[in-house]
């Protein structure tokens, strides 16, 4: 359960935030894209936390893997792993991906950062058996890992009855990013659980396991 976000520790969090275009802003104004998006609702909340874009258009999860040294700087109190569209996009073998995942959150562990996962689900150009096999990666790893999961990023507008309306209310024409509109759907679903990173982030903070 999550918990109310009165009672996230007015510390600041530094979070560090590893993903795709999805991530990153592509196509919107800087301050239209997921991260300034996420930081007002969390601001707007009472949330101390400042949130660090590390999206990469076009990224992979072995993409985020090999930059995950330079993101996690000494100063980075938690990580949000948004990775594995562009896999899927792909036709990336479920297990190349499962295996970049695993060995990003394995890092953040050894370095006791608490993480939360935000999956997405696959096309359906693979096939059936692709598919499962890729959605299941994101609550296996979360289980594994002992990470938070947010098992769909795009679960806000592909939960919507309409998808030709949702396609042009709440998507760019490349049918593929969502718009401003859309960017705040996703916000507002997933916003509760960076709060929730946030409070184990400070929590992790005065831990004497600790490396910050």
């Amino acid at each position: 359960m999550l918990i109310s976000t009165d009672s996230v520790n007015a510390t600041t969090a530094r979070i560090a935030v590893l993903g795709d275009s999805l991530v990153q802003g592509y196509g919107l104004h800087p301050d239209e894209g997921l991260v300034p998006q996420l930081e007002a609702w969390l601001v707007e909340k009472g949330v101390n936390a400042a949130l660090i874009n590390a999206g990469v258009s076009g990224d992979t999860t072995a993409g985020g893997l090999a930059r995950l040294d330079w993101t996690l700087s000494d100063d980075v109190d938690a990580l949000i792993v948004s990775l594995g569209a562009n896999d899927a996009l792909r036709g990336i073998d479920p297990s190349v991906s499962l295996s970049n995942l695993g060995a990003i959150l394995q890092e953040a562990n050894a370095r006791h950062i608490p993480i939360l996962l935000i999956g997405i689900a696959a096309p359906g150009n693979y096939g059936p058996d692709y598919a499962s096999e890729f959605n299941a990666m994101f609550p296996t790893l979360s289980k594994t890992f002992g990470t938070l999961l947010y098992p769909d990023i795009l679960q806000p507008l592909t939960e919507l009855p309409d998808r030709t309306a949702t396609l042009a209310q709440y998507f760019q024409p490349d049918g593929l990013h969502p718009n401003v509109d859309g960017v705040k759907l996703i916000t507002n679903a997933i916003g509760p659980y960076v709060a929730e990173l946030a409070k184990l982030a400070a929590q992790n903070a005065s831990s004497p396991e600790s490396n910050h």
